[in-house]
């Protein structure tokens, strides 16, 4: 070999190793070209009340520190902003709730590399120590003292729902009160709020006779109610018998394999580090597993049946 071309090889194999951020490749197996970049993150807050924001600049120093590279972390302003944010190209990572990634991903516009796991329940909605589970229900809550007593029963009346676009905020439950008969977009007045903390606030002032948030919601936001006891003031009505998978860390399908890689491999070492556990406790996540594409296939026909 002349002695240029061992040197252009050695120059290569370390600008490689100084990019971890930034490896480009046209194909899946060979790495053609090297670019400088940086990397947007996007995911839809759990609630409203500005308590989110707060901590992104330190999940923002996390990403960057374990990724090599500049990390700009933004809050979605709801479940449809972070599928336009995806498919215009505007972020690079996603944490996607997932219906909203099973719309994304129809569009070309998301790949999953990782699904999350959550700590599961018990029947009085208490955490189950040590627990992982990769889905969940969507639930439906009324007042304790209401006589309403199963789902049929909500035709007529007023409800709180999240975006068109949550799974559990609307569309679960909206298809199988449809499988029972009742349109609820017809037969039911559906009041759209930003988030499970307002959704509970209808209901415990009386605007809503029901809310459709998820399985737990009332033991994740008990402490947003200091005038409340939500398990005494509020009672579970239904589960939705379709169980509904976790978010999804999708990225952009254009990601090189390296960079989607090293994405991967931040996010499983999340739980191994008390930052990492403290940026996951923003989503409830407890850990990160393989993405089993087949396990969103079963929103796609739940949306239909909500959209009919």
């Amino acid at each position: 070999m002349k002695k240029h071309s061992v040197l252009k090889t050695i120059l290569v194999a370390g600008m490689l190793a100084m990019t971890g951020c930034s490896v480009k490749s046209t194909t899946s197996s060979t790495t053609t070209s090297t670019k400088a970049e940086s990397l947007t993150v996007q995911f839809v807050p759990t609630n409203n009340d500005g308590s989110m924001e707060a901590k992104v600049k330190p999940f923002e120093e996390y990403l960057s520190k374990k990724l090599d590279c500049d990390v700009t972390v933004t809050l979605a302003t709801d479940y449809s902003t972070i599928v336009e944010a995806m498919a215009s190209g505007q972020v690079d990572i996603g944490i996607m709730p997932p219906a909203a990634y099973v719309q994304a991903r129809s569009q070309g516009a998301a790949k999953a590399i990782l699904s999350s796991s959550l700590g599961d329940y018990d029947e009085n909605e208490q955490p189950v120590p040590d627990s992982a589970v990769s889905s969940f229900k969507g639930e439906v809550v009324v007042k304790a003292d209401s006589d309403l007593k199963d789902l049929a029963d909500l035709k007529g009346k007023t409800i709180a729902t999240l975006s068109a676009n949550s799974a559990s905020g609307y569309i679960y439950p909206v298809a199988e009160m449809k499988d029972l008969g009742i349109d609820p977009t017809k037969d039911c007045t559906l009041i759209t709020v930003n988030d499970i903390p307002s959704e509970f606030t209808a209901v415990l002032n009386g605007q809503a006779d029901a809310a459709f948030v998820f399985e737990g919601a009332r033991y994740v936001f008990k402490d947003k109610f200091a005038d409340n006891d939500l398990f005494k003031d509020l009672k579970v009505l239904y589960l939705t018998k379709g169980d509904i998978p976790n978010d999804a860390i999708a990225v952009l399908p254009s990601m090189s394999d390296a960079l989607q890689q090293k994405v991967k491999e931040a996010f499983l070492d999340m739980p191994n580090d008390e930052e990492g556990k403290e940026a996951m406790a923003m989503w409830n996540h407890t850990a990160y597993t393989d993405a089993d594409e087949a396990a969103y296939d079963t929103i796609e026909s739940y949306i239909e049946k909500a959209a009919e």
